[in-house]
């Protein structure tokens, strides 16, 4: 029974990379762990630019949903505070004010308290 070497994950972190490289050579299981992680970072490496092409791509739909949200709300509000003139207008020919009404206004036409 032969003992498995652990100085791999060791030297990876802690060691400089002429003595992790030197133990990588000397040391088949660790040579064989070096080259899986290698390949994982060729992998990784490979799909980052897919990855954040995704990601810029999900902030510009992000901004296009806000963007129609404030226009569609924008306009409803707007349609929804004009209702009432329009109305006014469809059924009167001209926009009822509060003088019209019978009540007190300024000179401006806004609603006078006493």
């Amino acid at each position: 029974m032969t003992n498995k070497c652990t100085k791999y994950q060791g030297l990876f972190i802690f060691a400089d990379e002429k003595t992790f490289l030197s133990h990588v050579d000397s040391c088949d299981e660790c040579k064989a762990e070096h080259e899986k992680m290698e390949r994982v970072s060729a992998l990784i490496q490979e799909v980052k630019p897919l990855y954040r092409q995704n990601k810029s791509r999900t902030k510009a739909l992000k901004a296009a949903c806000v963007m129609f949200a404030l226009f569609v709300f924008g306009v409803s509000f707007t349609a929804l505070d004009s209702k009432f003139s329009i109305m006014d207008t469809l059924k009167y020919g001209q926009a009822v004010s509060l003088e019209d009404m019978g009540f007190p206004v300024d000179s401006y036409g806004l609603l006078m308290v006493e």
